[in-house]
């Protein structure tokens, strides 16, 4: 990976225990940036802080549950009170449980939209403080949001998952409008097939067996490439904004 020059940030990363939240906040961590490592859970969260710190990079773990209002506000504190105001926030945390919508599951209905989409609004509404002052300041100002091809190609049984990523694809262009007068960047980033623990949670025994002839049919992307972009995107002159960038595997383009 590409090596991007991130000094004097700080930087919040959610999904920060593996796939792509934990790739991106190695990268930002090695280009100089202080890295608060946000997920549910801890031992992920301390192993990879300490690798972190091995490296010569700053990080801190703090677990979090972003379906939880009050547990986000609570982390908002604590990395406030230890590296002050973020002006770089990376949504990464999401789950992806596609069946077919006749099947009536509820319960993961619920989980995907609360994580995947009021989730991050959680997490906006607690750190957008942070991205306004940094702006006003004249410092770069950074929100990313990692939605999903999924917002605009359709896949059979994947209905709700597709919806969560297209709310979250349509939030990051209407904050794009409010924000970017105040010169707040807002990146919406959205992957193909990339091998990452999301596919493992992937229940539907048919589901899965087709996500994983995709895997053998083509060269994927890896966390790593996604963290490269992620990298890279935050760290233009701040004037610059990529604001919607689509990354697939070639074969899959």
């Amino acid at each position: 990976m590409n090596s991007y020059e991130l000094h004097d940030r700080t930087a919040v990363v959610t999904g920060a225990a593996s796939g792509m939240g934990a790739a991106t906040a190695v990268l930002l961590a090695a280009g100089g940036a202080r890295v608060a490592l946000l997920a549910r859970r801890r031992d992920r969260l301390e192993d990879l802080a300490a690798k972190i710190e091995a490296g010569g990079g700053n990080a801190l773990a703090v677990p979090v549950d972003i379906t939880d209002a009050a547990s986000v506000t609570a982390v908002y504190d604590r990395v406030t009170a230890v590296y002050g105001r973020a002006d770089l926030v990376v949504n990464a945390a999401g789950v992806m449980l596609p069946n077919p919508i006749g099947d009536g599951r509820e319960d993961e209905w619920a989980r995907m939209i609360d994580t995947n989409l009021t989730g991050a609004l959680r997490v906006i509404r607690a750190f957008l403080p942070g991205l306004r002052a940094a702006a006003a300041d004249g410092r770069p100002a950074d929100l990313v949001n990692i939605s999903s091809i999924g917002a605009h190609v359709t896949f059979p049984q994947y209905a709700v998952y597709s919806a969560t990523k297209a709310a979250l694809t349509q939030l990051s262009a209407s904050l794009r409008t409010e924000l970017g007068a105040e010169t707040v960047r807002v990146t919406n980033i959205e992957p193909g097939l990339t091998d990452t623990e999301l596919s493992g949670h992937v229940g539907n025994r048919e589901l899965s067996a087709q996500l994983g002839a995709m895997f053998r049919a083509m060269p994927a992307l890896s966390a790593d490439d996604v963290a490269d972009l992620i990298a890279y995107v935050t760290s233009r002159p701040r004037h610059v904004n990529l604001r919607q960038v689509i990354v697939l595997p070639t074969a899959q383009a």
